[in-house]
């Protein structure tokens, strides 16, 4: 089992994703902006991997993803990237992200995804 940070502001997304890995015993918190994952991460123990949205109101995933990278303790949290903007492997690339998704995408995708980053 797993604890999976899943930052999105889509309510639908988030939803998904927790039931989606709930299912598969893992433990999914989330957050509807960088600025309240932050919070989580800075609150609670670490997850073992974050699922970051790129296209968020308040703090983006481009800024959150600045803000982990300049925090030691957070630095070394994989980030999945789990986008439908512009070219997300790219992206993926330029942020140091483990891995990508491709909104819209299935759960055997997610799920194959984590699996190779080692959740």
């Amino acid at each position: 089992m797993a604890r999976i940070l899943v930052v999105d502001d889509e309510v639908f997304m988030r939803l998904y994703l927790e039931e989606v890995l709930e299912e598969e015993g893992h433990e999914v918190l989330s957050a509807s902006d960088g600025r309240e994952a932050l919070r989580l991460l800075r609150d609670g123990p670490a997850p073992d991997v974050i699922l970051l949205d790129l296209m968020m109101p308040g703090m983006n995933g481009w800024e959150f993803r600045r803000e982990q990278m300049q925090d030691q303790a957070l630095s070394v949290i994989p980030v999945v990237l789990v986008s439908g903007a512009g070219d997300v492997q790219h992206e993926a690339q330029q942020l140091g992200a483990r891995a990508f998704l491709t909104k819209p995408f299935r759960s055997g995708q997610l799920l194959s995804t984590l699996a190779s980053v080692g959740v």
